[in-house]
């Protein structure tokens, strides 16, 4: 088995080779980059500084000239052919420089560096919300099937499956926070969260989690409890169980000496996965509440052609999602003993 994972973690790099390469050639063959917000941007200021025909000609045929055009290809990297400025900017990432952002100049690093605890905080939460949740709801689903509690708890789920995230955060924001005004509109903490006591500063967080962690949950929620629920109903209708049950086991016993074991199998199977999730966050739901995470800073540098700031949490997001995987198979070899990586 360990050289199943040796052999697992030396595939990352040329899998990880291979995904920059793709991230590398949409960022930068994609109309609309750093250069044309610029040019774009200097066309507004002509036509809000100056007036009349002659002036919106001049702008139109083009405001910067051509040696301004060229040294800004200079300054970004863009006069260099694609595969010399592919490999520089590979060899930066493999020295953790992963650039500086064109919109805000700042080191790419340092703005995934100051949002990665924000994300890591709803990351944890979500994942430890879920399964502690849905796996012992699915568990009493299963036993419970076609009862009432079964019944009306699946209504209130496929509810949840049917609305994404960032609806059910929008509809919560109406109802909680402007009609009832019982929760806060966004962000992270309030105002006066400085001026707050230790304690005051906790509950504070709290109250401004609620909502976001709700929106988090609820597409998840709805998947990781079906999931349980199936597989255990699977498990406690196969024929092992009901042998063990023949020769005098519980049906209790069944369940949790035989056949739960095997029903978290396809549970472990995606818990490697979730660490790219817990990092790089739900950007819609982060973009309705206000929250300056990963997936706010992500979408905003995608609105905003940050091309850096893109490469660069979409290179650390596939880096964690490489190491999910061999992390979900490390999890199914914990659970089911018959699993042998050779």
């Amino acid at each position: 088995m360990t050289a199943y994972f040796i052999r697992r973690f030396l595939l990352v790099v040329p899998t990880f080779v291979g995904i920059t390469v793709l991230i590398f050639v949409i960022t930068r063959f994609v109309p609309g980059g750093p250069i044309e917000r610029i040019i774009a941007q200097a066309q507004q200021q002509a036509l809000e500084g100056g007036g009349g025909a002659a002036v919106s000609e001049a702008v139109q045929r083009q405001p910067l000239s051509d040696d301004q055009i060229e040294l800004l290809k200079q300054y970004y990297g863009f006069d260099k052919p694609a595969l010399v400025s592919y490999a520089l900017w590979l060899g930066k990432i493999v020295r953790g420089d992963l650039g500086t952002s064109t919109r805000y100049y700042d080191p790419v690093w340092e703005m995934i560096r100051d949002r990665i605890p924000i994300s890591l905080y709803f990351g944890l939460l979500t994942m430890v919300a879920m399964y502690g949740i849905c796996i012992p709801l699915g568990i009493a689903k299963a036993i419970r099937h076609k009862s009432v509690f079964d019944d009306a708890s699946s209504v209130l789920v496929f509810v949840g499956y049917a609305i994404p995230g960032w609806v059910a955060g929008i509809l919560m924001i109406l109802l909680f926070a402007s009609h009832w005004e019982v929760f806060p509109l966004g962000e992270l903490v309030g105002e006066n969260f400085e001026n707050l006591s230790l304690w005051g500063k906790v509950l504070d967080l709290a109250w401004h989690t609620v909502m976001p962690l709700a929106a988090y949950l609820i597409g998840a929620f709805s998947f990781m409890t079906f999931l349980m629920k199936n597989t255990l109903m699977d498990n406690l209708a196969a024929d092992y169980v009901r042998t063990a049950m023949a020769k005098g086991l519980t049906f209790k016993g069944a369940v949790f000496g035989h056949a739960l074991r095997n029903s978290l199998i396809p549970i472990a199977t995606t818990f490697g996965n979730n660490i790219s999730v817990i990092l790089s966050g739900s950007f819609l739901v982060e973009k309705v509440f206000n929250i300056d995470g990963m997936g706010l800073l992500g979408y905003e540098s995608v609105v905003e052609r940050d091309y850096p700031v893109v490469m660069g949490v979409l290179a650390i997001s596939s880096i964690l999602f490489l190491v999910g995987n061999i992390l979900s198979d490390m999890c199914v070899a914990a659970v089911d003993p018959r699993v042998k990586f050779e």
